[in-house]
């Protein structure tokens, strides 16, 4: 599980990509995935400063940068390789 701020966590195995809100072509899809049902918004009425695509499609909103979920999201998966290393000795 990755920490996306606030007490909230999402599963590192279904991110997909890790964007900033600001372009037009992201705000529509966050519209558009609100108005189907699918986005979550996880910034605890902070401002929105990236947007998580999940492998359901799913959106979720963070009030974390990018960088700090893509670093999160990288040490993730360093310590899932190292347990599956360590699984193969």
């Amino acid at each position: 599980m990755i920490n996306i701020g606030y007490g909230n966590y999402i599963n590192g195995n279904k991110v997909l990509a890790i964007v900033r809100p600001d372009a037009a072509p992201t705000k529509r899809m966050v519209q558009f995935a609100r108005d189907k049902g699918q986005c979550i918004d996880a910034t605890g009425g902070r401002k929105c400063k990236s947007v998580i695509v999940t492998g359901g499609m799913q959106i979720v909103l963070s009030a974390l940068l990018p960088e700090t979920v893509a670093k999160r999201c990288n040490s993730f998966v360093d310590d899932e390789n190292a347990v599956s290393e360590d699984d193969t000795l």
